[in-house]
């Protein structure tokens, strides 16, 4: 079983983790970690934390919607970010990923180095690893199960557990893509392991995302502003704005599909019946893509 370590540093004393055995990491100052029976290893600072993110009932709510295609937009947008910037030349953008001149450490442009940093599933990072050419995934999320289930949903991927709250395990300038979708963000440390010139992309909900549960009482209130919020975060720690760019759709919904798309998040600890008693119902899918370069 394999694990690209080129990803991680130890979550004690930040130092760079190697291989010791195949089923072993460590760093150079003793501290060793095992790989998990799927392959996936944790890396949780001391103290940290007994939370474990997102429950098996949310994931594979999740799952069921997501293999229904009613996301696939999302992962079409994140692909289209990823191509442009890849194709980029002109003399006003930042390098185009695997262009710069650390290119030949952190990734060229035919072997692309992507993180999911909130991987959940693993479903986009399969729709990005599947539609561009990528060396090698990270996928990270705080659940276990996310996990496991992202490294099935991605063959040859690095899984790590870790709290996207602190700081990270990872390298520094060790990733060329980075995806956080609907996940924690942590504007220093993803600034911190995005390489110069690499492209980070956040996807956040808009105001009128699922907002006929809204008045159903079937889902959370989305704050205003939520793009212009992240954009404002991470310019401050040297990512430059480059779009942001609107998906929205109308999902027509049975109550199969709507009971989905509420037990998959937050709201299912608060859902009631009102969203998921009706017949049919159109419901409105609103997000922002925010694509960022590293400065």
């Amino acid at each position: 079983m394999s694990i690209d370590s080129t990803w991680l540093r130890c979550p004690n004393c930040f130092h760079d983790l190697e291989p010791i055995t195949d089923r072993v990491l460590g760093c150079s100052l003793g501290h060793r970690f095992d790989l998990a029976k799927h392959g996936a290893v944790t890396l949780l600072p001391p103290k940290a934390p007994r939370t474990v993110g997102d429950d098996r009932h949310m994931l594979e709510a999740r799952a069921g919607l997501l293999e229904s295609g009613a996301y696939a937009p999302i992962v079409d947008a994140l692909v289209a970010s990823v191509r442009g910037s890849i194709a980029r030349g002109d003399d006003d953008a930042p390098p185009p990923i695997g262009s710069s001149a650390d290119a030949d450490v952190v990734g060229t442009q035919s072997d692309l180095r992507i993180a999911d940093l909130g991987c959940g599933t693993g479903y986009y990072a399969h729709g990005l690893a599947a539609a561009v050419e990528s060396g090698s995934v990270l996928l990270a999320d705080r659940s276990p199960t996310a996990v496991r289930m992202a490294m099935r949903a991605v063959p040859g991927s690095t899984g790590v557990v870790l709290d996207l709250w602190r700081p990270l395990p990872l390298r520094d300038v060790s990733a060329d893509v980075a995806i956080n979708v609907f996940a924690p963000r942590n504007p220093p440390e993803f600034a911190r392991i995005v390489r110069t010139g690499g492209l980070l992309l956040i996807v956040v909900p808009t105001a009128d995302h699922f907002i006929e549960l809204r008045r159903l009482g079937a889902a959370l209130d989305v704050p205003e502003g939520k793009a212009e919020l992240v954009t404002t975060q991470f310019s401050a720690v040297g990512f430059t704005p480059l779009q942001t760019t609107r998906v929205e759709y109308r999902l027509t919904t049975d109550v199969g599909i709507r009971e989905l798309l509420v037990d998959m998040g937050p709201a299912a600890h608060h859902r009631s019946d009102g969203g998921t008693s009706h017949g049919d119902l159109a419901v409105t899918v609103s997000i922002d893509v925010v694509a960022f370069a590293r400065a």
